[in-house]
């Protein structure tokens, strides 16, 4: 008599290049929305849908909306870049020299460089408005770096902290968005004299 066949595991399916399906999560969306970024490519809602294999109403339901989808994938770039510089800091002040790396790193980046050509009232309200989450977080993250510096004796204490910050990431925005602003191209060596300036 025939011993009949053992049921193969999902483990041993997939070892075999037959992976079991899968549900996209709101995880999935948000990998793919920062891969069309990371590529200059624009964040479309549709594409992404298509992409997953899911219906507009269910990424909605993920998300919230296209603006806050944006906003986490911008906030993603910004902490990776952020912990990168922590990481490559040799000494002296960390914040000048962090922010004025940002401000280049983001003019150079071909997602942001099509968010700012295509889309540039979107960019400013998402990055700027003092009332958007990027911008609380932003500032959060400039004041802890700058707390830091502060707390080795290496940036003056002239300054409260607080009015500190925002100027520092008034001075990053500003010459991120130059060209919407003023129609020139953005200079980061620029940025990096001014920060150099403020935060010693």
């Amino acid at each position: 008599m025939q011993e009949a066949a053992r049921p193969t595991t999902a483990l041993r399916r997939a070892l075999d290049g037959c992976p079991a399906s899968r549900r996209p999560t709101v995880l999935d969306a948000f990998a793919a929305a920062r891969r069309r970024f990371a590529s200059g490519e624009r964040i479309d809602m549709q594409g992404l849908a298509d992409e997953l294999g899911v219906n507009r109403v269910t990424l909605y339901r993920w998300v919230g909306s296209r603006e806050q989808l944006i906003t986490e994938v911008l906030w993603a770039a910004t902490v990776k870049n952020f912990v990168w510089y922590r990481s490559q800091h040799t000494g002296g002040p960390r914040s000048a020299v962090a922010l004025a790396s940002f401000v280049r790193d983001v003019n150079d980046h071909p997602g942001m460089r099509q968010l700012l050509r295509d889309e540039p009232a979107l960019a400013l309200g998402l990055l700027t408005s003092t009332s958007g989450e990027y911008q609380r977080r932003y500032l959060g993250l400039i004041r802890d770096l700058i707390a830091e510096d502060r707390a080795e004796g290496l940036v003056s204490q002239e300054i409260p902290l607080d009015d500190l910050a925002y100027t520092a990431a008034r001075i990053t925005e500003s010459y991120i968005h130059t060209r919407v602003l003023i129609g020139e191209a953005p200079d980061a060596r620029r940025a990096a004299v001014v920060l150099g300036v403020l935060l010693r």
